[in-house]
């Protein structure tokens, strides 16, 4: 278990995770989270849309990368 505390930021405050965890977690500062709450516990995850969304571009990235000649030859 790690104990935090949150930070202030401008009229909010705001809760600083660390990298190793960023990095376990698979996450950046342009993932969006989901935020959720039990009414005692706060809940925050990555948003399973916006990474599926995130690993097709990837996927789709790659293979441009490696068949977008041959599929460019093919649309010919």
């Amino acid at each position: 278990m790690l104990t935090k505390k949150l930070s202030k930021h401008g009229n909010s405050l705001a809760l600083v995770i660390d990298r190793s965890i960023l990095d376990l977690l698979g996450i950046d500062g342009q993932t969006p989270l989901d935020i959720s709450t039990d009414g005692r516990a706060l809940v925050i995850v990555p948003s399973q849309e916006k990474r599926r969304g995130k690993q097709f571009q990837n996927a789709l990235a790659d293979c441009n990368v490696r068949y977008g000649k041959t599929l460019k030859r093919l649309a010919e």
